[in-house]
């Protein structure tokens, strides 16, 4: 663990979004073995990673965000809450943008190619969010907030992986296309985690615009993309997921943060 504290920013953020990719191609890489997946599973395991999702937007980037504005009042509120809308905006739009360039509902246009950059679009965010996290340790935020967060993150890219991959699949295309697709969309959280630590590091005064846009995304994602698809089947399932995922999040930012 010492080893661990002793990493410069951009290091940690590279280690941890390496985590959140291996656990996306983890799941793609079930494709290997299965055609189909319990509905019931994936719903459990997308809404315990909305709970810790949002929980973490909260405790891992807004809370330090706040708590590195200390003091400056009216100026705190308004950074706070441009940050946090220009982050939610961002997303809105990118799905919006997305969209129109070619409807997703439609059978023929989810090829592995389009499925796949929608669910980078997402991912982009994300990495970015443990990067600042990362970068952000030491001015307001805990090694702890930043490690879970990025538990969070890998826990939610596992059935992300595997719903891109599986659907492929079924669908005719052999398993190393479908594995390929299905990991390929977390290798920009590498990128995008390293470049917000850096970031973070280099521009002081980015740091609370930086965290509360990161909220700003991560909460929008969870709120169209995660919960919706999860609640699609067994609902109780998935809200005890939420609300599970959210409960195990604060519980540990308390105890070890």
């Amino acid at each position: 663990m010492d080893w661990l504290l002793s990493l410069p920013p951009w290091a940690a953020a590279l280690l941890a979004t390496c985590f959140t990719y291996a656990m996306t191609a983890l799941g793609a890489a079930l494709v290997f073995f299965v055609r189909r997946c319990s509905a019931s599973v994936i719903d459990g395991m997308q809404g315990t990673a909305a709970g810790i999702m949002i929980a973490a937007s909260f405790f891992s980037l807004l809370l330090p965000a706040k708590e590195s504005l200390e003091g400056t009042g009216a100026a705190a509120a308004f950074i706070l809450t441009c940050g946090f809308c220009i982050g939610c905006a961002f997303i809105l739009l990118a799905e919006w943008r997305m969209r129109k360039s070619c409807r997703f509902a439609d059978r023929e246009c989810r090829s592995g190619i389009l499925t796949c950059c929608a669910m980078t679009l997402h991912n982009i965010p994300e990495g970015f969010a443990v990067g600042v996290a990362f970068g952000s340790i030491g001015a307001g935020n805990t090694f702890v907030a930043a490690v879970m967060l990025a538990l969070g993150i890998g826990i939610q890219n596992f059935p992300e992986g595997l719903c891109v991959a599986i659907p492929l699949r079924r669908q005719g295309m052999s398993a190393g296309k479908a594995f390929f697709f299905g990991q390929l969309s977390g290798l920009v959280e590498i990128a995008a985690g390293v470049l917000g630590a850096v970031a973070v590091q280099a521009i002081r005064l980015l740091l609370p615009w930086a965290l509360s846009f990161s909220a700003g995304a991560m909460i929008v994602v969870s709120c169209s993309e995660l919960i919706p698809a999860c609640m699609r089947g067994d609902g109780r399932i998935a809200s005890v997921g939420v609300a599970g995922g959210f409960a195990l999040m604060m519980l540990l930012d308390v105890l070890l943060g």
